[in-house]
């Protein structure tokens, strides 16, 4: 109104513009000076002010008197309320549309299960199973809405219910008639039964549920954009039984809802909120307005400071500043006069035109206009009313922060950017951080600031709108386009992370005024110890209620990293970390290493439910309660767990990946660079610097450039050997009496930072996991059918492949984004850095922990699990941080140390974690580059062979099985054919050789449990495959599992062919038990794969989904039992072998000899081209032909001779076990007999008599003459 009003004459007298010009930063039309001269040369301080209050011209009476308070009041009361009266009725309503009390709010009786108001007004959480409620309105005419923002992302069910719509334990909203819901975590509305609708929701989304009873429908919106309509012909309803705002939550599920009291985040057009706005916004808005103009003219008189200066000397112009203080004043006056009538109006206006005010002041991007706002604060802090209005504006932009998404357009000023630079520099004044620490809600609002919605798959679509990836038949511009949108949303992410830290400097500078005097940092570890207490359980599958956001999480993981890896950038505030070096970050810093043992034994309730390795926390306590006391402080050297030879410290010249100047060099030498920037790579995700000044100088000594050109693999060079010691440089001292516990040190930041890892980050990696593996799998299907299209032109099948076609390249795209955000989110430069660094620090500090066992067992599991998943995340990462060449070597050698020598420890209760360790070494031993570091580890050489052995039991055998299978490479029959023999381990053939012939009792029973797994593992992939062909249907599952068992007995058959390559004399000159069972298990395996009718669906029963047959075939698995018999043969050639050890003797004293002989035809027959060529092979061939050849003359020889004994009568002196042998031997006490094989076999397994289950107490030979 009055800023539209005509103004005639109004700016060629009074308000002339002198200068024109465009303003850069707001895009307006600059006013540069003001005219205080009317046409007449009268003084017109009157027409300033018309401009600012936006009244018509000459509407302002000549003034009297001075401009004070008073006056400027007199005008907004007087004058401009006139013509900005009677302007906030809009949203009024008549009461025969809706039924509402003066607050709209949760109706309790209606409340089933349990949902508590976490923080006031309505961000409610479920503490029960599943609960729902209704709002204490309702409506039946007209349209109407309410918003929900998403605290967590799980089951909930948000939309419209009457009362006839009965809430029970199992059933809410959506569940009945007359009741409609919208899930986003299951895709689907609900309307009794469910229909898949809308979109996936994720934390910070803000459904708009809005209901339109002129036309009977209900519709959804997601962060204002329309999900499509949900329901039509809803049934009409009559005044008093209309439908009410309904939801039905999960338990830990969290929303907060907003029925109107505060301005809609995306207000749809058309519908009214419940709650009735505040009757004022629209005053205060307008004079807020006039606020701003009054701001703009001072910013440009600032602008135009020395013409002005000259102007006011010929009293051509008069300074703003006379008027700037009384008018601020006046508004503020009339502001708070306006929040004081009605406390209900203090919300609406501050997170309304209040907070876009502000935003206005302070300019959404940078630069922002620091000086106005100051202004505007220092103006502000001078009533009385100010606390609320600013504790309501925190608590606006703390809310803010968790709604806000990245939008490509508006990088890199995207996301919370906006919203966390205005609080940052609001709380730079103790006031006022003053005020938001004594908030009830303060850690509920720091962690809304440190909350960043994560995108779904829509989302993503809008972010990264072109999608380009190696091999694609993409448009080339894509490649770029895709490039630029993750080089944008890399630089907002940077910049939000920025602010992110600076809130955190000032919540660590803080210092509260508690009695006793706190010390800088003290709020911040607070913080940090209820966020534990928080999130306790948050890693199960079913987190308990009230967890915080993952994004959280995520957010003060990276602050810490920062401040650990990159410094603090606090100077010395109050003497906090004065031992230590500012310039350099704490986990780069090197030299002689410390650690405060007690926070690993504090009875603080934020740890003491933490699990130990050693087990809970209370029964260690009651195990161990002198330890509390006896040491404070570990010490020990960096890197003196390694030989000194090859030592890389932070110290050496050499310097650890963490610290070398590779990047850019790296990235430039990269084969295919394209590949990896298209996946999100550093020209994506890294837009900051990679490493500040300070580490850079700290660090630049060595370099990577040199030696990472044209570096050839490590497994093609001879390496110096690793040497593993003692922790013999470790020692424990006494803490430093002078540095109080009270103030907030590093390894406390280090403590929490790999808990925070542990449980915000690890599960991010694990999908990224998933995503790249999947990615993978969709490229090369996706080729595969390309190639099937263009082999076949036309027909049925080319429908069908292009169909296919389009779904994978569809979840292609879909995988190559969620990649590149988790590339952008998760893995810039310095953060691998950082992760590089941890993981140097950690290994080393629980290596010198494992010297002490009362400490070991007090550690935290979170410590290994972090430090094992941090370390393959950088071994997968895609871009690499470093090659796979270096990676260990340049600082992780301890890794490896650490890995072999307590993948078996007793003192680590967990036996998931001690698998854990193994499976690290089963992936590292599969590459070469990582295997040369394992055979110049001394711990590796002196403890793996040993410790694997011993390590094959009934829950490990499978990782066990895959590294041994990896050392023992090599040696097999048909291993030559792929060349696997120049990848073998010939140092890990000689150690485990070593380690069965030196250890006999450890290699008996690792080889009787081999026989046992190899057993089973047949006998159920038998029964498998013959379900499949009784029913002659390949079912997928089944098909998978019988992949699995057969890859399994196929990798046991070449373990138990190296034993009898390497270790022959244990089956020729051991126990006879061992050849025994030897050759019953190779007839075993011959007749299970021999016996299949149907050869071609037996194959096709192992063959995975796109798997050629070259790669999964019978031979798999007969290649090792050929290379048995070989070995055996070969050794039995040796003198001390010959004396009775003939194996075709010991075939043929089995049961069915045509059998064994039938099978043994079956190798010869088998096609070997496809799997062995060459000279050796042809030898080895013709020596498995004689073999076989000599089975069959005997097995006739045998038969001529029982045909020609004829019947005779049983002997009841054999054994009736086996039928075969006499029965020599007597078990003790029962005296029952049996041969002395049966028996020792027997035995092996279960010391029970076989007859009678009594406990064996001895075995005893029977002589022959007395027996």
């Amino acid at each position: 109104m009055g800023e539209d009003s005509p103004r005639v004459g109004g700016f060629s007298a009074g308000l002339a513009v002198i200068l024109s010009g465009e303003d850069s930063k707001k895009k307006l039309p600059k006013t540069r000076l003001l005219s205080c001269c009317d046409d007449l040369g009268e003084q017109s301080v009157e027409r300033t002010l018309e401009y600012v209050f936006g009244l018509p011209n000459r509407s302002l009476n000549s003034l009297d008197g001075p401009v004070d308070s008073s006056f400027i009041r007199s005008v907004i009361r007087n004058v401009f309320s006139r013509y900005n009266a009677n302007s906030g009725d809009s949203n009024s309503v008549n009461d025969d549309m809706i039924c509402r009390p003066d607050v709209v709010g949760l109706e309790e009786s209606s409340i089933c299960g349990d949902i508590k108001i976490i923080k006031p007004p309505f961000v409610v959480e479920s503490l029960a199973m599943f609960s729902s409620a209704r709002a204490n309105t309702c409506v039946w005419k007209g349209k109407w809405m309410y918003e929900v923002m998403l605290e967590t992302s799980g089951i909930q069910q948000l939309g419209w219910a009457t009362l006839s719509c009965p809430f029970t334990d199992h059933k809410g909203v959506g569940d009945a008639e007359d009741s409609y819901a919208y899930d986003g975590r299951r895709v689907s509305k609900w309307n009794t039964e469910a229909e898949t609708y809308g979109q996936s929701w994720v934390v910070g989304d803000v459904i708009g549920c809005c209901i339109d009873l002129e036309r009977d429908e209900i519709i959804f919106y997601r962060n204002g954009i329309s999900l499509g309509m949900a329901f039509r012909g809803i049934r009409k309803m009559g005044p008093g039984f209309g439908y009410h705002p309904a939801i039905s939550l999960s338990q830990g599920e969290r929303c907060e809802l907003n029925f109107g009291a505060r301005p809609f985040k995306y207000p749809i057009e058309g519908y009214l909120p419940l709650q009735t706005p505040s009757s004022k916004s629209y005053f205060v808005t307008r004079l807020l307005q006039c606020w701003s103009r009054l701001l703009g003219m001072h910013s440009v008189e600032r602008a135009e400071h020395s013409l002005a200066q000259k102007l006011r000397r010929v009293k051509k112009f008069v300074s703003l500043e006379e008027i700037f203080r009384p008018v601020s004043y006046s508004i503020c006056e009339e502001l708070f006069s306006v929040l004081e009538e009605d406390v209900r109006h203090t919300e609406y206006i501050v997170w309304g035109p209040f907070l876009s005010f502000m935003f206005e002041v302070f300019e959404l991007h940078a630069p922002h206009d620091y000086s106005s706002l100051d202004k505007v604060v220092e103006v502000l802090l001078q009533f009385q009313g100010s606390h609320v209005l600013f504790e309501n504006l925190i608590n606006a932009l703390s809310c803010g922060c968790k709604m806000a998404p990245l939008v490509l357009t508006e990088c890199p000023y995207s996301g919370s950017y906006s919203y966390l630079a205005l609080a940052c520099y609001l709380l730079r004044r103790e006031e006022l951080m003053l005020l938001w620490w004594k908030s009830p809600y303060f850690e509920f609002s720091f962690e809304g600031f440190l909350s960043q919605k994560i995108p779904n798959k829509q989302d993503l679509d809008s972010m990264i709108p072109t999608v380009w990836w190696p091999g694609s038949c993409e448009d080339a511009c894509c490649e770029g386009n895709m490039m630029l949108a993750t080089t944008a949303l890399s630089e907002s992410m940077s910049m939000i992370e920025e602010k992110h830290r600076d809130l955190c400097r000032l919540v660590i500078q803080f210092i509260p005024p508690t009695t006793p005097p706190q010390l800088p940092g003290a709020v911040f570890r607070t913080f940090l110890q209820n966020l534990r207490l928080k999130n306790r359980g948050a890693e199960r599958n079913v987190p308990p209620p009230g967890v915080s956001s993952n994004s959280v999480l995520v957010s003060t993981y990276t602050v810490v990293l920062h401040f650990l890896s990159e410094g603090f950038a606090l100077g010395d505030i109050c003497g906090w970390l004065k031992s230590c070096k500012s310039d350099v970050g704490f986990l780069h810093r090197g030299g002689q290493q410390s650690f405060p043992i007690h926070l690993f034994l504090k009875d603080d309730p934020h740890r003491t439910d933490i699990s130990r390795l050693g087990g809970s926390y209370t029964h260690l306590s009651k195990l161990h309660s002198a330890i509390a006391h006896e040491r404070d402080v570990v010490q020990w050297d960096e890197g003196c767990m390694d030989n000194e030879e090859i030592r890389v410290t932070h110290s050496t010249r050499q310097k650890p990946c963490c610290c070398s100047s590779y990047d850019s060099e790296f990235s430039r030498n990269l084969k295919v660079p394209a590949k990896y920037l298209a996946k999100g790579s550093r020209g994506h995700c890294s837009s900051i610097p990679e490493r500040p000044a300070h580490v850079a100088a700290e660090c630049s000594d060595g370099s990577l450039n040199d030696e990472i050109t044209d570096k050839p693999s490590s497994s093609d060079q001879s390496e110096p050997e690793y040497g593993y010691r003692q922790v013999h440089h470790m020692k424990s001292v006494p803490k430093d009496n002078n540095l109080s516990t009270a103030t907030l040190q590093e390894e406390e930041l280090l403590d929490a930072l790999l808990w925070l890892y542990q449980v915000g980050l690890a599960p991010n990696f694990k999908q990224a996991s998933y995503y790249m593996t999947h990615q993978a799998q969709s490229i090369s299907l996706l080729e595969e059918t390309d190639k099937q299209i263009r082999e076949r032109a036309c027909g049925e099948k080319l429908k069908h492949l292009k169909e296919a076609r389009n779904e994978y390249r569809e979840e292609v795209i879909d995988c190559v984004r969620h990649c590149a955000w988790y590339r952008i989110s998760l893995l810039s430069r310095w953060k691998q850095r950082g992760m590089y660094a941890m993981c140097m620090w950690v290994v080393q500090l629980l290596l010198a922990l494992s010297n002490m066992d009362s400490v070991f067992i007090f550690t935290p599991e979170y410590y290994l699990e972090a430090l094992v998943d941090c370390f393959h995340v950088l071994r997968k990462s895609d871009p690499p941080f470093v090659p796979s060449t270096i990676l260990i070597k340049r600082g992780l050698a301890s890794f490896v140390t650490f890995v072999v020598t307590h993948f078996n420890d007793p003192r680590i209760s967990s036996a998931d974690l001690r698998d854990l360790l193994l499976q690290s070494i089963s992936v590292l031993v599969q590459y070469r580059e990582y295997l040369a570091v394992f055979e110049s580890n001394v711990a590796a050489n002196q403890r793996l062979p040993k410790a694997l052995l011993a390590a094959f039991d009934n829950r490990s055998w499978i990782p066990v099985t895959n590294i041994l299978l990896r050392l023992c490479k090599g040696s097999g029959f048909s291993f030559s054919k792929n060349g696997e023999s120049s990848s073998s381990s010939i140092l890990f053939h000689r150690l485990l050789k070593e380690a069965c012939v030196n250890d006999e009792g450890l290699f008996s029973s690792f080889l009787n449990r081999l026989f046992n797994t190899l057993s089973w593992t047949m006998t159920e992939f038998s029964v498998s495959v013959r379900e499949m062909q009784e029913k002659y249907q390949v079912i997928e599952f089944q098909q998978r599992k019988c992949g699995v068992i057969f890859d399994l007995s196929c990798n046991l058959a070449r373990i138990l062919e190296f034993c009898t390559h390497e270790i022959p004399q244990a089956f020729l000159s051991g126990p006879e038990t061992n050849l025994r069972r030897l050759t019953e298990l190779v007839v075993f395996i011959l007749n299970h794969i021999t016996s299949s009718a149907d050869a071609e669906f037996f194959e096709l029963s192992l063959r995975r989904h796109n798997q050629s047959s070259e790669k999964v075939n019978r031979g798999m698995i007969l290649a090792p039992l050929v290379g048995i018999i070989l070995n055996l043969l070969d050794a039995t050639k040796l003198e001390e072998y010959q004396e009775n050890n003939d194996l075709v003797d010991v075939f043929l004293s089995m049961d069915c000899p045509d059998t064994v002989l039938y099978g043994f035809q079956c190798l010869v027959d088998y096609n070997w081209d496809g799997s062995c060529r060459g000279g050796v092979y042809v030898a080895k061939y013709k020596q498995l032909e004689n073999f076989v050849t000599l089975l069959a003359c005997r097995t006739m020889s045998e038969h001529d001779e029982v045909d020609s004994v004829g019947d005779t009568d049983f002997d009841d002196s054999l054994c009736c076990i086996c039928y075969a042998c006499e029965a020599d031997a007597r078990i003790a006490p029962c005296s029952h007999r049996s041969c002395y094989g049966c028996i020792t076999r027997h035995l092996l397994n279960c010391q029970r008599c076989f007859f009678c289950n009594a406990t064996v107490t001895d075995v005893s030979r029977i002589d022959e003459k007395t027996g």
